[in-house]
C-alpha cells in the first residue's frame, strides 16, 4: 500500500479540523490523504437503490463532504474515502499500522477548555504503532511559514534516558517539510539536595544544566548532520519535564511527545510528559511510539 495519512471522520467539528489538518499535512509531505470512517453497522454496498433507501447514506456524506471541501482547497492532493464496517477504535488501530501518521479531533471530555480528549483519540493514542496527532476544533495553521526564531515551529519533548530516534526523525521530517525551526526541549526537576534555606545552591543547578545540555547536543548532533536545512534550537527546563514541554509549546505549530511502546503492566500507557501534552498544550500534539 502506497504511503498515507489517515484521518478518522465522525462528522464532528473536531474531525473535520483534523481532516483540514491533515490535508495541509499530507500535500507538505507529498503522500496520499486517507479519510476513514468507521461504523460496525456499515451494510454490504447495495446497488442500484434510491439514496433514502441508502442503510450507509449517512457514512457516505460525511467523508464525500469532507472529500469535496479538502479537495477544493488542495486540487493536488490524492485523496481516497474510506468507510470499514468494524469498531472506530479497531479500524483506526488497523490504519494506524497501514500509515505514516492518523489525524484525529479531539473534544474535551470535561467541561474545561484546558482538555480536549475523545472517546475514541486516547485508547488509539495509547496502542497505535504509528505516529497519531491530535487535533481540535479551530487548530489550522494560516499564512506562510514563520521566520526562523518566531513562534510556530515544530517542539519535541526529550527525556534523554534511553533512545529518542524515532522522535527525532518524525520531529525532524516535519519541521523540514514544513520550512520551520524545531526546538528540542529537556526540563529536569531539581533534587532537594540542591535546595538549601537561601535559595538554590546555584552551582548544583549549573552541573545538571551542563550535564543535560551536554546529552542533549550528543542528541541532535546527527539529526543536525541528516537535515541541515533545518534550523535547531534547544533549551534546558530545570523544572517538572511536564511544565517545561507544556511552557514551550506555547505558540507551537505542533508538539511531538513519546510513547513508550512497552511499559510495564500496572503502569499507565502514557507517561506524565505525553499525559500533560495532550491535556494543556494548545497546539496539536503528535504522539510518538518509541522503544
Amino acid at each position: 500500500m502506497e504511503p498515507v495519512v489517515t484521518v478518522g471522520l465522525d462528522g464532528s467539528p473536531e474531525s473535520l479540523a483534523a481532516a483540514r489538518w491533515a490535508a495541509d499535512e499530507a500535500e507538505r509531505r507529498k503522500l496520499t490523504l486517507r479519510l476513514l470512517h468507521a461504523w460496525p453497522l456499515l451494510a454490504p454496498e447495495p446497488t442500484r437503490i434510491p439514496a433514502e433507501m441508502d442503510q450507509n447514506y449517512w457514512a457516505k456524506r460525511i467523508v464525500h463532504n469532507a472529500r469535496a471541501e479538502l479537495q477544493g482547497s488542495h486540487p493536488g492532493l490524492s485523496i481516497v474515502g474510506n468507510l470499514v464496517a468494524d469498531d472506530a477504535q479497531e479500524a483506526l488501530l488497523q490504519a494506524a499500522s497501514e500509515s505514516e501518521m492518523v489525524v484525529l479531533g479531539s473534544r474535551g471530555l470535561e467541561p474545561v477548555e484546558s482538555y480536549f480528549l475523545g472517546d475514541i483519540s486516547m485508547p488509539v493514542v495509547a496502542r497505535a504503532e504509528r505516529p497519531v496527532v491530535l487535533v481540535r476544533a479551530g487548530t489550522r495553521e494560516e499564512g506562510p511559514p514563520p521566520a526562523p526564531g518566531t513562534p510556530g515551529g515544530v517542539v519535541v519533548a526529550l527525556k534523554l534516558h534511553g533512545p529518542c530516534d524515532d522522535l527525532l526523525a518524525f520531529s525532524f521530517a516535519t519541521a523540514a517539510a514544513r520550512g520551520t525551526p524545531l526546538r528540542a526541549v529537556h526540563g529536569r526537576t531539581v533534587p532537594l539536595h540542591a535546595h538549601a534555606p537561601w535559595g538554590v545552591d546555584h552551582e548544583v543547578t549549573e552541573k545538571i544544566r551542563q550535564d543535560a545540555q551536554k546529552l542533549l547536543s550528543d542528541a541532535l548532533r546527527p539529526w543536525r548532520e541528516k537535515f541541515p536545512s533545518v534550523e535547531v534550537a534547544d533549551s534546558i527546563g530545570l523544572e517538572s519535564p511536564a511544565k517545561a514541554v507544556v511552557r514551550a509549546a506555547e505558540g507551537a505549530g505542533l508538539l511531538v511527545v513519546g510513547r513508550r511502546k512497552h511499559r510495564p503492566a500496572l503502569a499507565s500507557r502514557l507517561g506524565p510528559v505525553a499525559t500533560a501534552a495532550i491535556h494543556h498544550a494548545r497546539c496539536p500534539v503528535a504522539v510518538v511510539p518509541h522503544d
